[in-house]
């Protein structure tokens, strides 16, 4: 398939079309309602609470609530691995993105340039794209792994000058989206045993089969049907919140730090596309190869602004904490306009044949 055909299949896809509007579309209102005194000044955050408390780890929980085939598993650990192997290459890249500055701004713009908001901008957008039950949301979730781990070591020790703490390792594995993730994995990983207690169902195509116990979503509905219902808040309620955070903060004063467009460059440009020389390479040589909606997870993930935690870590320990809320808020509008170049530019690459 040529470029020119690819770019038609793209906008073709009605999937892709109806992601990229919903997600401008939702986060310009929240803005709007903010802007406009509908929604308060803390509605921002009370949304972000709920969809991390309460439809992010439904959202992770439910993608697990289907049948394994090996081809999925063996992606899932290709992402794993890249997951985690690509935060340990951004430790040593970022070093060489930010030499002209001292070391104090230095390691805090290497670690907002490491950890960008996966979990709250990221996840929602590639389930909004695939569907909240769709293998890619499983990619989303298990690409977080390697994240979270980062993110609660290194990040901690970088930005905080200490060594590791016990509050920050609880916080690492009783998060409810890590719960979520690691509760639904291990299911997914273990239905198939032949210790794990089966039951016959019937779907909704009227195909019988036989399922593990707590395939909730064929042999609980009931039980699994309001867990969908919370997962469907996911995308909206974050795209209102980002909205909602864009209009209480003044746009004007971050827009003339060139350090925080510097930033903002490197975490949604670049990032996104050392992850996409790498993977090709890694393509081409059947190293670590990864499927098409693999590589659109990975990238959507990684062309995501400034991570929430990165930024109160650089406010909360004094690290150059005018510099890192400018970089989020400048970062979070340059992601927002880039995210369907970057939804488009996936499906493209996709489309090529190089990710089969």
């Amino acid at each position: 398939m040529n470029i020119a055909n690819a770019i038609q299949s793209t906008f073709e896809n009605m999937n892709v079309v109806k992601a990229i509007v919903s997600t401008i579309s939702i986060i310009l209102l929240g803005f709007y309602l903010r802007k406009r005194g509908t929604f308060g000044e803390n509605f921002g955050k009370v949304l972000t609470k709920v969809v991390l408390a309460v439809a992010l780890p439904a959202l992770a929980f439910n993608s697990f609530m289907q049948g394994i085939d090996y081809a999925t598993f063996k992606q899932s650990m290709n992402v794993l691995i890249w997951g985690i192997a690509i935060y340990i290459i951004l430790i040593f890249v970022t070093k060489f993105m930010y030499l002209k500055y001292g070391k104090d701004k230095s390691d805090v713009l290497r670690v907002l340039t490491d950890f960008g908001s996966t979990t709250f901008f990221g996840i929602p957008i590639v389930a909004g794209i695939f569907g909240p039950t769709s293998k890619a949301v499983i990619y989303a979730s298990v690409f977080n792994i390697g994240y979270r781990i980062f993110l609660y070591s290194y990040g901690y020790i970088k930005m905080s000058g200490l060594k590791m703490e016990a509050k920050n390792i609880k916080q690492m594995f009783l998060n409810p989206i890590v719960i979520a993730t690691f509760a639904g994995l291990i299911l997914w990983l273990i239905q198939n045993a032949s210790w794990i207690p089966h039951m016959n169902v019937v779907d909704a195509a009227g195909v019988k089969s036989s399922v593990s116990f707590y395939r909730i979503d064929l042999t609980a509905p009931w039980i699994s049907q309001p867990l969908i219902y919370l997962a469907g808040l996911a995308s909206p309620l974050a795209w209102l919140g980002i909205g909602s955070t864009l209009g209480s903060i003044s746009l004007s004063k971050a827009a003339v730090d060139r350090d925080s467009w510097y930033y903002s460059f490197n975490k949604v440009l670049l990032v996104p596309l050392i992850n996409i020389v790498l993977l090709a390479i890694l393509a081409l040589t059947h190293v670590l190869p990864v499927s098409a909606d693999a590589l659109e997870t990975i990238i959507i993930m990684m062309a995501t602004p400034t991570a929430a935690v990165a930024s109160t870590y650089a406010i909360a320990f004094d690290r150059q904490a005018v510099l890192a809320s400018n970089a989020s808020l400048l970062s979070t509008v340059v992601a927002t306009v880039l995210m369907p170049f970057w939804i488009v530019a996936t499906q493209i690459l996709s489309a090529t044949g190089l990710f089969k």
